[in-house]
């Protein structure tokens, strides 16, 4: 009971702070200046990954590298085969096949690449966490120069620095939500991995199948809320945008920057069936996009269906 609590606890400080963070540092750009383009590139897409950055992070520090990448791997499968999945069944969406054709191949190539980079080097050290970050910064840096010349992929990212409003207007408030942000994150990521570690042990299960699922759903619940909402006012390219935007924030920048600040030693139990699926998800999510240009209820099933499979055979390994 005292560990279902603690991992309770952890989600929703994880939840409060990251939404937090969000909104004061959105209110600090705009009083900074910057575009609502980039404010909706950058910062949002940063701020709804941060319960995974935290967490990940956190994880790494305490020796637990099976939550740590069993974290962002099962994000991204579920954000895809579980959340996706969750949207379209109450509503289909429509998908625009300019940002379809860029960010979904991006995030099909980044996932490939990750488990090359993960199965020849058997770790993910310093080195490939520059090269991760750097991934991330020459997308961000060509996507902003792209979307300068406006269109509708340009609208979705100024769309999505809007989903987090009301951003604190003065200057020192945006200041204290970030702070206080932080601090819920790092709190909640304490408890959640604290109580992620004591029910792998009592479940005789791997950390990394605790971080594949439990932690991995936790720490999207952020993607759930802000794909869910963005689909329900009609505004599908932002719904799409979360979920691909958050697969490719999730390889390059948090498996990126907790391999800069830690290195991960890749688990003996991640192994074809979780490679497999975080690139067959990407990969099945862009032919559905690209065939049809709109996700129906019938892929949203398939999605569904896929997730179950993927966690049926997790758990008989």
């Amino acid at each position: 009971m005292e560990i279902a609590i603690q991992i309770v606890a952890g989600l929703a400080l994880l939840a409060l702070g990251g939404e937090g963070v969000i909104r004061g540092a959105v209110g600090i750009a705009r009083r900074l200046g910057l575009s609502e383009l980039l404010i909706g590139l950058t910062l949002v897409g940063f701020g709804t990954s941060s319960p995974e950055l935290i967490t990940s992070i956190d994880a790494a520090l305490v020796g637990s590298p099976g939550i740590a990448l069993g974290n962002v791997l099962g994000s991204n499968i579920g954000n895809i085969l579980l959340i996706l999945a969750v949207v379209l069944l109450i509503k289909p969406i429509a998908v625009n096949p300019a940002a379809v054709g860029r960010d979904g191949v991006i995030a099909l190539v980044v996932s490939i690449g990750l488990a090359a980079l993960a199965l020849i080097f058997g770790e993910l050290n310093r080195m490939i966490g520059l090269l991760l970050l750097a991934g991330l910064a020459i997308y961000v840096f060509a996507v902003w120069r792209i979307e300068r010349r406006g269109g509708v992929a340009a609208e979705m990212h100024v769309e999505s620095s809007h989903t987090h409003d009301p951003a604190p207007q003065a200057l020192w408030l945006s200041a204290l939500f970030v702070t206080a942000g932080l601090g819920l994150l790092m709190l909640g990521a304490n408890f959640l991995v604290t109580g992620a570690v004591a029910t792998a042990r009592i479940a005789g299960l791997s950390e990394t199948v605790i971080g594949l699922t439990i932690v991995a759903i936790g720490t999207s619940l952020p993607e759930l809320v802000a794909t869910l909402a963005a689909a329900l006012k009609g505004r599908s390219d932002v719904a799409f945008g979360n979920i691909v935007g958050s697969n490719i924030y999730n390889i390059l920048g948090i498996l990126g920057l907790t391999a800069l600040i830690h290195p991960l030693p890749i688990p003996k139990d991640v192994g074809l069936l979780d490679w497999g699926a975080l690139i067959g998800s990407a990969a099945l999510l862009l032919v559905f996009a690209l065939t049809g240009r709109r996700l129906t209820r019938l892929e949203g099933l398939a999605f569904l269906a896929g997730y179950v499979v993927f966690v049926y055979l997790l758990l008989s390994k």
